[in-house]
C-alpha cells in the first residue's frame, strides 16, 4: 500500500494529530474581504447591488434587491419586487445613506437579519463613495432647476447619436424649443414665478415625450429634445402633443405663456453645429409666423 502524507498541525494540550482546517488559515480572506473587492470595481449603483446580491443569496433566497436614497432609487440586474419588502437602513458615521429593500418570498428571522447586517459592513464604503460619485456627476450634467440634462450633456449625447446614425445608417431629430412671452414673466412677477413656469414647462416635457426620447435645457427658457425616430410625422405629433399640454395648464395660462418649436431631422453628413443651428432656424420661423407652433426645416 502505497503511503499517504496527509498535512497535519501538532495541538498544544496533547499529542494527537489533527488535519489543518480553512478557518485556521488566518491570512485568508473572508468572503465580505472578498465582497468589498469586488464592490470597489465599479461605482454604479446598481453594478455594486448586482454584486452585493450574489454574495446575499447565500443567506436569504431573494427575488430582488432595491437602495432608496436622496438620488432615487437603484436595483439590481433583473430584480423582481413582487414578494415582501424587508427594509434596513444604512448608516455610516453617522450619515445616513439610505435604505436597502430586500424582497423575498419567505418570512426573515432576526438570525437571517443580523446575518444581512453584518454583510452590510461590507457595502456601506463602497456604497458610500459611489453615492458622492453620482452626486458629482448629476451637478455636472443636470440643471439644478428643473432635474433635466444641461447643455454640456446635451453636447456629448448629440456628438454620440450622430456617430451612431452614420454607423447604423437611422437618422433621429433635434427639437428646439423656448417659451413665449416667458421675459413678462419675470419683470412682472419675479424671478420665482419665473422658477415656478420652467419647472412646470421641465415636467410638460418629460411627459409629452418617449422612453427613448431626452429632454435637455440650456439655460433661461430654451430648451431641447433628442427624438429617437426619422420621421418628420413623429415630431409634428410630439409639438403638437407639448403645445395642448402647454395650453391647458392652468399656471402657464395665467401668465399668457406658450410655447415655439422647430425641428429638424439629423443627416449623414450632419456635424453637431450644422443640425443644431437647422433646428435654431426652425424656431425663428415659428417666432416670426406669429408663435405658439411648430415649424420644420
Amino acid at each position: 500500500m502505497e503511503n499517504v502524507h496527509i498535512l497535519t498541525q501538532r495541538m498544544p494540550t496533547r499529542g494527537d494529530y489533527l488535519p489543518f482546517s480553512n478557518e485556521q488559515f488566518t491570512s485568508q480572506p473572508e468572503p465580505t474581504h472578498r465582497l468589498v473587492e469586488q464592490l470597489q470595481t465599479t461605482l454604479q449603483l446598481d453594478e455594486q447591488l448586482t454584486l452585493f446580491a450574489d454574495y446575499a443569496k447565500r443567506i436569504i433566497k431573494l427575488s430582488g434587491l432595491q437602495f432608496h436614497s436622496s438620488l432615487g432609487v437603484a436595483q439590481m440586474k433583473d430584480s423582481d419586487n413582487q414578494y415582501t419588502p424587508y427594509t434596513f437602513d444604512l448608516e455610516l458615521n453617522g450619515e445616513h445613506l439610505g435604505q436597502l429593500v430586500y424582497f423575498c418570498q419567505y418570512q426573515l428571522s432576526s438570525s437571517i437579519q443580523n446575518k444581512l447586517r453584518h454583510l452590510h459592513s461590507a457595502l456601506l464604503y463602497p456604497l458610500r463613495n459611489a453615492l458622492m460619485y453620482s452626486r458629482v456627476l448629476q451637478l455636472a450634467t443636470k440643471d439644478s432647476l428643473t432635474g433635466l440634462n444641461n447643455r454640456s450633456q446635451f453636447n456629448d449625447n448629440l456628438a454620440q447619436k450622430l456617430e451612431r446614425s452614420r454607423r447604423h445608417h437611422r437618422s433621429f431629430s433635434l427639437m428646439i424649443l423656448d417659451l413665449d412671452n416667458f421675459k413678462a414673466v419675470n419683470d412682472v412677477h419675479g424671478h420665482k414665478a419665473g422658477d415656478d413656469v420652467l419647472i412646470e414647462f421641465a415636467n410638460i416635457l418629460k411627459q409629452s415625450i418617449r422612453a427613448t426620447d431626452s429632454v435637455y435645457r440650456f439655460g433661461g427658457d430654451e430648451f431641447a429634445v433628442l427624438i429617437d425616430d426619422p420621421e418628420f410625422p413623429t415630431n409634428k405629433l410630439i409639438a403638437e402633443r407639448i403645445m395642448a399640454t402647454v395650453q391647458r395648464c392652468g399656471l402657464l395660462a395665467n401668465f399668457g405663456v406658450t410655447t415655439s418649436i422647430g425641428f429638424t431631422l439629423a443627416a449623414s453628413h450632419d456635424c453637431e453645429n450644422v443640425i443644431f443651428s437647422r433646428a435654431d432656424k426652425g424656431l425663428y420661423k415659428a417666432k416670426a409666423a406669429g408663435r405658439n407652433c411648430a415649424r420644420a426645416v
